[in-house]
């Protein structure tokens, strides 16, 4: 069993309150380190690329960087995923530390959020970031996402006054409307710079109407591992629903081979979603097309 990336959950706080995800259920936490690194080691068979996130933002820690030192020694690479709101507080040498391979950064956490940060001050350090890895000559991705294509209405106004920014600080022209009626996957704006287009999507929940059954990434391409040690089959369980297994009390070889995952697992490859959380999970659709 090989996986294209485990989502590791250092924390679980994000310091802030997206409309676009979920409540929090579980009591903040962070992942010591000394467990982190126990992890990676168990992960060494599996992956060669660990996600630092599920539903916090590993951005909010001021030892990041110990947790990417554990992750460059074992030859490993990591993803970062942010919303942008903590990037002043790393160092660009954190950023652009050696194991990162890519940061993605949810533009729409701005317009997503009451918050007293103008437009200018949220984004300013995004660019700041850009022209560092260019002038660095970094070698990691940066991906600016925008996952509202979907709401041509109600966020057109946010959209404008992101391409008009963008289009300014790489020169480049955006044209929004084009966007709206072609829906690109990403737009190169330089070296290894790109906006990141999607639509939002419903999270899974026991509360969702039943979509069926289906196949899903989830034990195929990646698993995740929240912040106490849980390890769950989909980055978008993030409250333990399915719970394999916790890593503070069994190996993650055990885990993986236990019943429960073994059921899910035959079940996706017959298309048949076994566990309840999964018959209402609408995501799957988009591998069932």
């Amino acid at each position: 069993m090989k996986f294209y990336r485990v989502y590791v959950e250092i924390t679980n706080v994000c310091g802030l309150s997206c409309s676009f995800c979920p409540t929090k259920e579980l009591p903040s936490r962070q992942m010591d380190l000394a467990f982190f690194k126990s992890i990676v080691l168990q992960l060494k068979p599996y992956t060669k690329e660990i996600a630092c996130h599920v539903v916090g933002d590993p951005l909010t820690l001021s030892n990041l960087s110990e947790y990417l030192d554990i992750i460059h020694e074992h030859g490993m690479k990591a993803i970062l995923t942010t919303s942008g709101y903590f990037l002043k507080k790393q160092s660009y040498e954190t950023l652009f530390h050696p194991a990162v391979k890519q940061i993605n950064i949810s533009l729409n956490s701005y317009n997503k959020n009451d918050t007293a940060l103008t437009f200018d001050q949220y984004i300013t350090p995004v660019l700041d970031l850009c022209s560092a890895k260019l002038e660095r000559g970094e070698e990691s991705f940066i991906n600016l996402r925008v996952w509202n294509l979907d709401e041509m209405m109600s966020e057109r106004t946010f959209n404008e006054t992101l391409f008009s920014k963008l289009s300014s600080a790489f020169d480049t022209e955006l044209d929004l409307e084009k966007s709206y009626r072609e829906k690109p996957r990403s737009i190169r704006l330089e070296n290894k710079i790109l906006m990141h287009f999607d639509n939002y999507f419903e999270w899974p929940s026991l509360n969702n109407q039943v979509y069926g059954n289906g196949t899903c990434q989830g034990l195929q391409s990646h698993i995740a591992i929240l912040a106490s040690g849980k390890v769950i089959p989909c980055c978008l369980d993030c409250d333990g629903i399915i719970e394999l297994g916790d890593l503070r009390e069994k190996e993650l070889d055990e885990i993986l081979s236990n019943s429960r995952a073994q059921n899910m697992l035959e079940g996706f490859r017959k298309g048949k979603a076994v566990e309840e959380l999964c018959q209402k999970c609408s995501y799957k659709d988009r591998f069932n097309g």
